[in-house]
């Protein structure tokens, strides 16, 4: 019974551990976050830098497919170069990745917009020419 107790304990611990780790790793897709870590000094402490290794294995396909902000895993991979993490502390910089973002996230979604548009179109036209 003791067994069972710490089994459903540690499977209790170990989800909310992913749910943490989970939310962390998404906050890093936030230029602005990264500013406020940056400037409040957790890029130098060692150990916060090597959780930051440790969360690389979000990368991991079985992992990244719970994110729903990909260009976290992006930051993390930036987050392991001290130039980078030294950079942050500037808010012109933190302003100059949200930018970036919005401009990625600009053009993937004409790009998206214009592919469904040809696959409509194309689709219409096989129905068409099929009758």
């Amino acid at each position: 019974m003791a067994a069972a107790v710490a089994l459903e304990t540690d499977d209790a611990g170990n989800r909310l551990r992913f749910q943490l780790e989970l939310e962390f790793v998404q906050c890093l897709a936030n230029p602005n976050y990264l500013n406020f870590l940056a400037q409040r000094g957790y890029f130098k402490d060692k150990a916060f830098v090597n959780y930051l290794k440790y969360l690389l294995y979000w990368k991991d396909p079985e992992y990244a497919k719970y994110l729903k902000y990909p260009q976290c895993l992006h930051m993390l991979e930036l987050l392991q170069y001290e130039h980078f993490r030294k950079e942050l502390v500037n808010a012109q910089c933190a302003k100059f990745i949200d930018e970036q973002q919005i401009l990625h996230w600009q053009h993937y979604s004409r790009k998206r917009m214009r592919l469904q548009q040809a696959l409509a179109e194309q689709q219409q036209q096989n129905n068409t020419s099929g009758k």
